[in-house]
């Protein structure tokens, strides 16, 4: 069945109205990341205590987080009614938090932003659990799940449904950044994926609420 004539693209407006938002300038971030407390534990022989796990490098939205498998830049986070164009079905009591990043593959090969031992796999939202409902496009053709060529960087929206009250305007969100490891398979399974996932850094930023969207086009 055809469309009317007359009926307004309204998810095309909203991705729009997202990479309207990524062209502002943050009026405020917050400064500074709260330190993880870490346990000492003692070792069974000798009473040796056992080293702390290094604290997290803690990066600001704009820094780049490197790695032999692609180089990864948070610039924000936002909230949005529908993001449809992002490849994101919400349901009813459900909004979209979108994580919009600059991502550089920086592998010899293809290298998918959501998937299996995609790109999403190299980062984590506490809250945010990867599956069937993760999404991604691309924020300048909005192409869903991309594949990034080799020394070629890009904008991506990746973006998950959320409860509609999860997340408020005054809110903030803290992204894991991990280091990967290539691994090779055997004979049987001859392929590589990134895998073995390390903690590096953080990266506080804040959520911006678009609402429907209408707010972002003054």
């Amino acid at each position: 069945m055809s469309e009317s004539p007359d009926a307004a693209p309204v998810p095309r407006r909203r991705f729009e109205w997202v990479r309207a938002a990524t062209d502002r300038v943050p009026t405020r971030w917050f400064a500074g990341i709260a330190t993880a407390a870490f346990l000492a534990a003692t070792a069974a022989f000798g009473g040796l205590a056992t080293a702390a796990p290094p604290e997290l490098e803690r990066l600001e939205p704009g820094e780049a987080h490197v790695t032999d498998q692609r180089s990864f830049t948070v610039q924000r986070a936002v909230l949005i009614d529908e993001l449809s164009d992002a490849g994101v079905d919400v349901e009813e009591g459900e909004r979209v938090l979108a994580l919009i990043a600059d991502v550089e593959n920086t592998w010899t090969q293809p290298v998918s932003a959501t998937g299996i031992y995609g790109v999403a796999h190299s980062f984590s939202i506490p809250g945010i659990e990867r599956g069937s409902r993760d999404a991604s496009a691309r924020l300048d053709d909005g192409t869903w799940t991309p594949f990034l060529q080799p020394g070629v960087p890009a904008t991506v929206v990746f973006a998950w449904p959320v409860d509609a009250d999860r997340f408020s305007e005054t809110d903030s969100i803290e992204v894991t950044l991990y280091d990967t490891t290539l691994i090779t398979g055997s004979v049987v399974l001859d392929e590589q994926w990134w895998d073995n996932h390390v903690a590096h850094s953080v990266v506080r930023v804040e959520v911006e609420d678009l609402g429907a969207g209408a707010d972002a086009e003054g």
